[in-house]
């Protein structure tokens, strides 16, 4: 069987698979026929079997046990932010390509912002933002900065934006981690995020894309300096 009918004859058991969680309405956590028993339903062989197993795992909805077999899981997010982090280490542009997706997203959050912000979700954003100064290193500065975008992402109250959002995590925290190392940068982040905040505490639409449209540009400037002159 050459490549292109072996990947054909996996996809269709990883489809069969799939009609056989929704007839029998599996879920999260219940065990999957084995492979000889689903290698015999699907008249297939074991190693296609096996294929579509694997598949199912690097989509992150079943994972293998020992004395249990294939179960159902529901780690699709962790899968995602696995993938986006690969991509990460293979292509600049798409440090690029995140920074514009958090600018449609970030910058248009101000009307759902604007209905549901709390004055507790404004206080919480403000204690992370002030922890960003104290951070004992680069690595939990971009942490904590990931934390006050997230925040403020899921203030909208929107449950796909903020699935979304989460699995990108991987690479907006590389994206921030760029010259977190240096105290003026925290300083600078600080203090563009205040900005934000009071804009947001004074329900002024126009400063808030202004301030959110200068700081995810700073920050886009500084990754493209950084890759072009450094490593």
């Amino acid at each position: 069987m050459d490549s292109s009918n072996r990947a054909s004859a996996v996809d269709d058991v990883v489809r069969q698979i799939r009609v056989l969680i929704r007839e029998r309405g599996l879920g999260v956590g219940d065990v999957l026929p084995s492979e000889v028993e689903l290698a015999t339903m699907f008249d297939s062989s074991r190693n296609t079997v096996r294929e579509a197993f694997r598949t199912l795992k690097a989509y992150g909805v079943a994972e293998s046990r020992q004395k249990v077999g294939a179960v159902l899981t529901d780690q699709h997010q962790n899968a995602m932010r696995d993938l986006f982090s690969f991509a990460m280490e293979i292509s600049v542009d798409a440090f690029r390509d995140i920074q514009g997706y958090r600018r449609l997203t970030e910058m248009n959050l101000f009307d759902l912002l604007a209905e549901r912000l709390t004055d507790q979700a404004l206080a919480e954003m403000e204690a992370v933002n002030t922890a960003i100064l104290t951070a004992q290193n680069a690595e939990r500065a971009s942490e904590l900065d990931f934390q006050f975008h997230r925040l403020l992402v899921d203030a909208a109250g929107n449950r796909t934006l903020s699935e979304t959002y989460g699995m990108l995590k991987p690479v907006i925290q590389r994206l921030m981690l760029a010259g977190k190392s240096q105290r003026p940068t925290l300083q600078t982040v600080v203090a563009e995020h205040c900005d934000i905040l009071h804009a947001l505490r004074d329900r002024d639409r126009i400063a808030f894309v202004y301030h959110m449209d200068r700081h995810l540009s700073a920050g886009l400037e500084f990754i493209s300096a950084e890759k072009s002159g450094g490593s």
